[in-house]
């Protein structure tokens, strides 16, 4: 139990001298230290750093500027896609999401996707009742999971995996959900965070998606395992590939809708929604940074290609602006996954075994996508070898 305080703030056992010392010298840190350093950062930033920003949002704008962002792609994404080939892929994305989209709404009795979308912020259906409701909902999708994780896997997680609330000082500017991973001796289990505050505003659509991306067979599967695997050094059961790690917990998403979950077609708009905000940003990223789009163009096709809100559409533009390239990985890596997947069904027909292909897929940690698809080009050679 915390130790009583007085007004002040400070413990009751602090006597009135302490307190008056202590505060003087905070108040002489703050004035001698603290605010300076803050002048010195703000001169800075408009003195030198900022007229040497750009002048435009996308890093063209910049000297060399095409040039850098295809080395962010690059490094973004582990492939060598050109940002033409990747915007192209994009729109593609888009347009095939959207049409999924539109046969549940026409099913629910709208003539379109828009009608549809407008309906959905006053249908009580979509919003929490309370804080304890959000958490129950991510903890009733993992347990539906869990059961069905060996039909999908013969590698499985060690440690177990707990939903949690974000704690209270965290609310305002947390995540609706992030994964902390636990300890690899299992110690400490893999958590899912929760962001309950300001419930009836929350929207549960998109829930069962996220528990399947946060939790299993997402990313506390795909760390969890790479913690333990005993043919791998240290540096390389933490490796932090994004692509590969969002695009593994994107293509997780879809593994519910393939073993038959999503059964609320709520639920199942909310995992396309998810889905397609990962193809926006495709088209978002290389709009702004290789085909020279403003932020109002982002922000038009944001409310013209979404469900976001506008607090996270304005958000997440700043952010493609701010980190070139890097929206860029989930998509790509759950493509790379996808294109790898259908290559192995191809090319081994009935001897394709999908629980396999995942474990080969998660045997090896991490890595860039480029070695992925060598690895697994590999294993195909392979099991073609076995049966031979």
């Amino acid at each position: 139990m915390a130790e009583d305080q007085g007004e002040s703030g400070f413990p009751k056992a602090v006597s009135a001298a302490d307190q008056r010392r202590l505060h003087d010298e905070i108040l002489a840190a703050i004035d001698h230290d603290v605010r300076p350093a803050y002048r010195k950062l703000g001169q800075f930033v408009a003195k030198d750093y900022a007229p040497h920003g750009r002048s435009q949002p996308g890093v063209w704008s910049l000297p060399n500027g095409d040039a850098i962002y295809r080395y962010d792609v690059e490094q973004m994404t582990t492939t060598r896609d050109t940002p033409a080939q990747i915007h192209a892929l994009g729109l593609a994305e888009v347009k095939r999401i959207e049409g999924e989209m539109t046969a549940i709404a026409r099913a629910q009795g709208f003539k379109d996707l828009a009608s549809f979308r407008a309906s959905l912020s006053t249908n009580p259906k979509t919003h929490a009742t309370s804080r304890e409701d959000i958490l129950d909902r991510y903890r009733k999708y993992l347990a539906q999971m869990q059961p069905e994780l060996p039909k999908l896997f013969g590698l499985l997680p060690k440690t177990d995996v707990v939903v949690k609330p974000v704690e209270a000082f965290r609310e305002q500017e947390a995540a609706a959900a992030e994964y902390h991973p636990g300890t690899p001796d299992g110690s400490r289990p893999g958590q899912i965070f929760v962001n309950t505050g300001d419930f009836a505003h929350r929207s549960v659509l998109t829930i069962e998606s996220t528990a399947y991306h946060e939790g299993i067979p997402g990313h506390h599967m795909q760390i969890s395992i790479a913690q333990t695997l005993p043919q791998l050094p240290p540096f390389r059961q933490h490796a932090g590939y994004t692509a590969y790690i969002e695009g593994w917990a994107l293509y997780a998403e879809q593994l519910g809708k393939e073993i038959g979950f999503y059964k609320n077609p709520l639920s199942d708009y909310g995992r396309l929604s998810d889905e397609l905000l990962r193809a926006d940003r495709l088209v978002l990223d290389t709009g702004v940074h290789y085909k020279h789009w403003t932020r109002q163009q982002m922000v038009d096709f944001f409310h013209a290609h979404s469900s976001e809100d506008e607090p996270d559409v304005q958000a997440e533009t700043d952010r493609y602006i701010s980190w070139p390239g890097q929206a860029l990985a989930y998509k790509m890596g759950e493509l790379k996954i996808l294109e790898l997947r259908a290559r192995a069904r191809r090319e081994l027909g009935d001897r394709f075994d999908l629980r396999a292909f995942h474990d080969e897929i998660l045997d090896g940690g991490a890595l860039p996508l480029d070695v992925l698809e060598t690895r697994v080009n590999a294993w195909i050679a392979a099991q073609k070898a076995i049966a031979a």
